[in-house]
């Protein structure tokens, strides 16, 4: 990680199959060769040598077509480390992932403004908007098209799994060297500004070197809280309308900004931090108030800020841009509102009385930010009404322009986010309502309830409080995990008329269905048919249009009945599901509960959308942005907008008759051989998690419970049982364990077995390829699979299985890890695994060895700490070490190791 560290020359050849673009790899060069400066300014030469040494051994394991050798030596090297050097060299490794990483992310983000700036005209970008509104006008015609465009919606849902183990101080640091690199593409060679620049560099580098990558104490709720909102001040605010933006540009061509906009927001942001308590005692009801505050106060800050910034910029004078009488009226009841802030806007606007209105409702806003109840803005709703007044009078007055540009962008943000910034959902599991009315049966109300129990009527109060301060928008989602019953949502709303006793003060609920489990799933239509005769229900219904959601969960459903068949098991309920909404004329919207990782359904979004069965979309998608992917999609604007634009496109384009016709036609003519995969994978995944002793071989041979001590989030790992059962572990680290094992288990198992028993058969191997041409869910699946393959490393996973004492079950990991490898490859075609995809390989073939090198040495830790003493392996030293109280210093290294590969890996949890 000196210059030969940043030098990509080693590595040239294990990553040749997909070259490096010059300016990617001019900036790891760089920044590698500054950590490497770093390096030896804080250890000296022999820690630069040490690393040298290890990396140079794991490229050419990695790269060779033995190199069993290799690594050997490489493991023999860790091996020689004091628990001092092995440290060093642990965060050495990580902090040359996060500077990878940056520079990958800034070098999407030059493609993507290359990509637009080069576009002319009405030339589309593909997987856009305009390409979906394109093709879907062709099929239905432009004025179904734009009825269509007019009614999507992308609902993103925040969520604080602990799976971004990336310090929010590191996260700071690779912030501004980001920044700093992205400078270097506007400077001069040769210059002062180049020199001063990489002086800075240097400066920050050293810093993260320097920053303990492991936090000291645990997240609080509401500090996972902050994080979310620190992502919305840096992107979402401004991102989110200049989509819309984006969009009306095209839609309008010329006459964009000078009438009225086309484009509608169709982001609508939530958010289950410091809602989500299914399995969290931090979050309490008083957290939930303090969420939604909290959300509140950066979304009218954001707004005020954002109005004073528009106002000040309309500097029309009255003489060419007359106010309408609208207008006039208008300022005439906030004189009497607030006469106060009225004179003060029109001192500051003089003969600018577009620029003093709007001052003065910036005024508002802040009356409304800080509680002022006579001067406050009862609603946003009001706020936009506001706002449009102003725009009819200048569109009155012949400034449609100064109408309709940064004046419909504060709209849009005001349509976006409210005063609530994104609607807060509550999530518990159906057992802890149960036991409160059980609890409540026996003892009455009024008696000795139990904490928990008065905690369930408290969150409701909760949800009463947040919606009388900010509307029934900002909290009405309850929803309910582990739906197995329709009493399961019923006792949500008999546990609401009870919290207030039957008190008209009790909030508007929406109970929504988790569906979980392989049982859950088949079960879901004759449940949610009985969930049509509550007479709650039936009221809802009445209300809102007769809008349902049902929420689908992907990790439980994969850690219940394996990758493959919890896959098509979603993929029939889904269907199923559309089908009951259009017979009982419902407007319905399926929840995905979608992680980053291979095994909670990973994988571009956008893509899973097409996949989806007909009518299982019908122009609306929510998900669950959890952990690391909340950044990585939203922490740069031009990514944020790209991701946004990819998944609304998609949505659009998924109720387009071609689609449709596609998928349903794919999920008609592959149902054999779906249900032939379905029934082998099973029966294979079950073969191996339900052999007998597998919970405690899993907790050998993976990080399981040192995951558990990683100060990562808010949330237990378990919900309260010993690894005895994996019934009730929660997926996350289910997830999180075999991918730091190398082995990713739980995005494949089975899928192997499957492949080779259909692919066997006669014709078989040509009719897997025909669904892998034809069939979009199984195309993504064999795709996202394979992407999971390419971040195995079987000679590395081996050294893990060997932790454990159980080589029947690491033999059989090993032989269907192979099984998988070679039948994916043989239905895709593809000589290795990404082989078709540039990009995505090049990222995981430069990874992958520095990745080994931290996998050796959590291999060391992970056998000091399994160890009682001398065993193979494991040095003497090591095991007096561990036996001498040392345990701790152990367990850093590991959990060092742990933040590392997942910076090397990047979806991990």
């Amino acid at each position: 990680m000196s210059e030969n560290l940043g030098s990509t020359g080693s590595i040239e050849r294990v990553v040749a199959r997909h070259e490096m673009p010059d300016p990617l790899r001019d900036d790891i060069r760089l920044l590698g060769g500054l950590l490497g400066t770093v390096l030896k300014e804080a250890g000296g030469q022999g820690l630069l040598d040490d690393v040298e040494r290890l990396r140079g051994l794991t490229i050419r394991a990695y790269g060779a077509d033995d190199g069993g050798a290799a690594l050997a030596e490489a493991a023999e090297v860790v091996a020689g480390f004091t628990p001092e050097r092995a440290e060093q060299v642990a965060r050495a490794f990580t902090c040359y992932f996060h500077l990878a990483n940056l520079a990958e992310e800034f070098h999407r983000v030059r493609v993507l403004r290359s990509r637009e700036s080069d576009a002319a005209g009405n030339v589309v970008i593909e997987d856009s908007l305009p390409q979906a509104f394109t093709q879907l006008a062709e099929e239905v015609g432009r004025d179904e098209a734009l009825r269509r465009l007019g009614e999507i919606e992308f609902r993103p849902v925040l969520t604080a799994h602990p799976t971004e183990a990336r310090r929010r101080a590191v996260s700071g640091a690779v912030r501004r060297i980001s920044s700093l690199v992205a400078d270097r593409d506007t400077m001069r060679p040769g210059g002062t500004t180049l020199a001063e620049n990489e002086r800075r560099l240097l400066a920050e580098i050293d810093t993260m070197w320097r920053t303990s990558p492991i936090r000291a104490h645990k997240p609080s709720v509401l500090d996972e809280v902050k994080t979310a909102m620190g992502v919305f001040d840096a992107t979402m605010f401004t991102t989110f309308p200049e989509v819309y933006r984006r969009l009306d540009d095209w839609l309008l061509d010329g006459e964009a900004g000078s009438v009225p906009p086309v484009a509608r927001p169709f982001v609508h942001l939530g958010s289950w931090i410091g809602g989500d308590r299914d399995g969290n005692p931090n979050v309490t009801a008083e957290v939930t108030r303090q969420a939604a505050t909290l959300a509140a106060e950066h979304a009218l800050g954001a707004l005020e800020t954002a109005a004073v910034e528009t106002g000040r910029r309309l500097t029309l004078d009255e003489a060419g841009t007359p106010a309408s009488s609208e207008l006039k009226a208008l300022w005439q009841r906030m004189r009497q509102l607030a006469d106060e802030l009225v004179t003060r806007a029109a001192a500051d606007s003089p003969n600018e009385p577009h620029r003093a209105a709007v001052l003065a409702i910036a005024g508002r806003v802040a009356a409304t930010r800080r509680r002022d109840a006579d001067l406050a803005y009862r609603n946003p709703e009001e706020l936009v009404a506001d706002l449009e007044v102003v725009q009819r009078s200048l569109v009155e007055a012949g400034a449609p322009r100064a109408a309709y540009g940064d004046l419909q962008k504060l709209v849009w943000q005001v349509q976006t986010f409210g005063f609530h910034l994104a609607e807060l959902e509550v999530r518990q599991h159906s057992q802890v309502h149960a036991a409160a009315l059980a609890e409540i049966e026996e003892k009455g109300l009024d008696g000795d309830l139990s904490e928990r129990t008065v905690e369930v009527l408290d969150t409701y109060r909760a949800l009463g409080a947040v919606q009388k301060r900010f509307g029934i928008r900002a909290a009405r989602r309850y929803i309910v995990s582990f739906t197995q019953a329709p009493e399961h949502l019923a006792a949500v709303y008999r546990l609401a008329a009870l919290a207030f006793e039957g008190s008209d003060e009790a909030p508007v609920v929406d109970a929504v269905p988790l569906f979980e489990t392989f049982d859950d799933l088949e079960n879901s239509v004759d449940i949610l048919e009985a969930m049509l005769e509550f007479p709650e229900v039936q009221k809802r219904l009445v209300e809102n249009g007769r809008r349902v959601e049902v929420m689908l969960g992907y990790s439980d459903s994969s850690k219940d009945v394996g990758p493959v068949a919890a896959t098509l098991a979603l993929h029939k309920a889904q269907s199923r599901i559309a089908d009951w909404a259009q017979r009982h004329d419902i407007t319905l919207t399926q929840f995905h509960g979608r992680g980053g990782s291979l095994g909670r359904g990973g994988g571009p979004a956008n893509r899973a959308v097409l996949a989806q069965p007909p009518h299982s979309v019908d122009g609306r998608f929510k998900l669950t942005e959890q952990g690391e992917v909340i950044l990585a999609r939203y922490g740069d604007p031009t990514i944020a907008a790209r991701h946004i634009e990819q998944v609304a496109a998609a949505t659009l384009l998924a109720s387009a008759p071609t689609v449709e016709k596609r998928n349903a036609e794919a999920r008609e003519r592959f149902a054999p051989l779906a249900d032939a995969l379905d029934v082998t994978s099973r029966a294979a995944f079950h073969g191996l998690v339900k052999s007998e002793g597998f919970p405690q071989w899993f907790a050998q041979v993976t990080p399981l419970e040192e995951v558990g001590l990683l100060p990562i989030g808010s949330r237990p790992a378990k919900r309260g049982l010993s690894v005895n059962s994996l019934d009730d572990l929660r997926a996350i680290p289910w997830v999180f364990s075999w991918s730091q094992a190398r082995i990713n288990l739980a995005g494949w198992f089975g899928l192997g077995t499957a492949l080779r028993s259909a692919g066997e058969q006669p014709g078989g191997l040509e009719e897997l390829q025909a669904a892998y041409r034809e069939w979009p869910l199984f195309t993504t699946l064999l795709d996202t699979v394979e992407m999971g393959l390419a971040k195995t490393q079987e000679d590395i996973a081996a050294q893990y299985l060997a932790l454990g004492d159980r080589d029947d079950l690491a033999q059989l990991v090993l032989d269907e890890l192979r099984r998988t490898r070679e039948w994916v490859l043989r239905v895709t075609g593809n000589e290795w695994p990404l082989a078709n995809r540039r990009v995505l390989g090049r990222a995981v073939q430069l990874r992958s060895p520095y990745v080994d090198a931290l996998s050796l040495l959590q291999v060391r830790a992970l056998r000091a700490l399994r160890s009682k003493g001398t065993s193979e392996g494991l040095t003497v030293d090591d095991g007096e070490w561990v036996d001498g109280g040392h345990k701790d210093r152990w367990q850093h290294l590991l959990l060092l190791t742990v933040n590392g590969v997942s910076a090397g890996l990047q979806n991990t949890g």
